[in-house]
């Protein structure tokens, strides 16, 4: 039976869009150390993420752009992230649980677990797929615009990142419908 594994990674930051990870594991994979991509190092993800990607039966990245999540809300568009990796898989899951309160629309039977990342290694496989994947278009964005440090926080909302918020301006990389970045956008306007 394949179970597929599903996480979203990127819903808080102000920048970047949310990716998703579906992936399908084999029977007994184990992996020392391999959880909630959030409570592993950033060293111990690396490593996780080279193993699942080549031992994995079948994986596959979704993604919301800043545009998407913009236009139908943050939940909405991990939804259809969601959806779009699983629906990317080369292998057809028998099953699909997912990280979290929500159930996704797909043509297959599809539980949700709230802390499911640290239950189940297959939606923690998931989730250090779509962090380190989120992780690394993060850093190759900072390139194009370093003045923002997305290498160091990923578009999180550090002092660092609103401080360069506040003399850079907003990129189109940013989320216009998040509440700091609209209050920069409304200041720019009014002062």
């Amino acid at each position: 039976m394949f179970i597929c594994g599903v996480d979203e990674v990127g819903r808080g930051p102000l920048a970047g869009p949310v990716v998703t990870a579906a992936v399908i594991l084999p029977d007994a994979f184990k992996l020392e150390g391999l959880r909630d991509s959030k409570k592993m190092t950033s060293r111990a993800r690396e490593h996780a993420y080279d193993v699942l990607t080549q031992t994995a039966l079948a994986w596959s990245i979704g993604m919301a752009s800043v545009e998407e999540i913009d236009r139908i809300n943050i939940l909405r568009a991990t939804q259809s992230a969601m959806v779009r990796a699983v629906m990317q898989l080369s292998l057809k899951p028998d099953e699909v649980w997912v990280d979290g309160r929500d159930t996704i629309d797909v043509p297959y039977p599809c539980t949700a677990y709230v802390g499911g990342d640290d239950q189940y290694t297959v939606i923690a496989a998931a989730s250090v797929i779509a962090k380190v994947f989120r992780d690394r278009y993060m850093t190759e964005l900072s390139q194009a615009f370093p003045a923002y440090g997305f290498e160091r926080h990923k578009g999180y909302g550090t002092a660092a990142h609103l401080a360069a918020l506040a003399t850079e301006g907003v990129t189109v990389h940013h989320r216009k419908s998040f509440a700091p970045i609209q209050r920069l956008l409304e200041n720019s306007r009014t002062g």
